[in-house]
């Protein structure tokens, strides 16, 4: 069995010879490593990939081993390697949610997507060619708050680690945003901070910028603020309109946000102070 330890503390001298110590005791093998000091914030990061055979009671005693050397105000996760459940939510446009779909039919993401969301129909015959369930709620003639209860209704049926909006064109409410904080991942159809909100290919050819590019992030109560997981740019030229750019946008944002869902399924991403250490 393989194990995701990830830690965050404080920095001192001879923090990976007291970890790797403390792991040798339970008899787990180290198959890689990854550490990261952020000298601002004297705080250390370390994921380890572990690999032998913990019970729930032993994977409790290491965690609170490794609290007792490294400081209460260590945060230490000891997570199985395992698949995880996802639910996806969409409006219209399919290039993000078809990609995804074809990536899970591939086995490229380590998930199970449990169900698809959406206030319209039009995605419902794509997730019918890869036999996943199919939620539609209508948004129309009710409140966001009204819509959104019955959303959420939908995902507590589905029970899932992560929340993928998958060109979700509704802005969430913060009661939304509490109910699965750090679980939303969101594809911004712009390389932010630049351009948020609605229209950004619009706004970047009114400026006429010569790249741009997708981010994707988790949400918090800030519109298209939360911490970045990922990010890429292509180049543009005064020829395009920003329709063109558009077409070309949507290639990089299937991308993005495919590597961002890897990213946090592999359990590679460590979020504070509203910003992310990559692994």
């Amino acid at each position: 069995m393989q194990y995701v330890l990830k830690i965050t503390t404080k920095d001192e001298k001879g923090l990976i010879s007291k970890i790797t110590a403390k792991v040798l005791e339970f008899e787990l093998n180290i198959l890689q490593n990854d550490e990261f000091v952020d000298k601002e914030c004297n705080l250390f990061f370390m994921r380890s990939l572990l690999e032998g055979g913990l019970c729930e009671d032993s994977k409790n005693k290491l965690k609170e081993s490794l609290v007792l050397i490294l400081g209460n105000n260590a945060c230490v996760e000891i997570i199985d390697k395992v698949k995880k459940d996802i639910v996806i939510l969409g409006t219209k446009e399919n290039h993000c949610l078809g990609d995804l779909l074809i990536r899970y039919d591939s086995g490229e993401l380590n998930c199970n997507i449990k169900a698809i969301i959406s206030n319209h129909q039009i995605l419902e015959t794509l997730s019918e060619k890869f036999n996943i369930p199919y939620i539609f709620i209508s948004s129309d003639n009710i409140s966001r708050e009204e819509h959104e209860l019955k959303v959420i209704e939908s995902i507590l049926k589905y029970p899932c680690n992560y929340i993928v909006l998958a060109k979700y064109m509704r802005v969430l409410t913060p009661n939304f945003v509490k109910r699965f904080e750090g679980k939303i991942i969101n594809i911004h159809h712009s390389f932010l901070p630049a351009f948020v909100g609605a229209n950004p290919y619009k706004q970047a050819y009114n400026r006429g910028v010569k790249i741009i590019g997708a981010t994707a992030h988790f949400v918090n109560n800030e519109l298209d603020e939360g911490p970045i997981i990922e990010q890429d740019t292509i180049k543009v030229n005064h020829t395009m309109s920003w329709q063109d750019m558009q077409r070309h946008g949507r290639d990089v944002e299937k991308v993005v946000l495919a590597r961002a869902l890897n990213l946090v399924l592999e359990e590679r991403v460590f979020v504070y102070n509203n910003k992310t250490i990559v692994f």
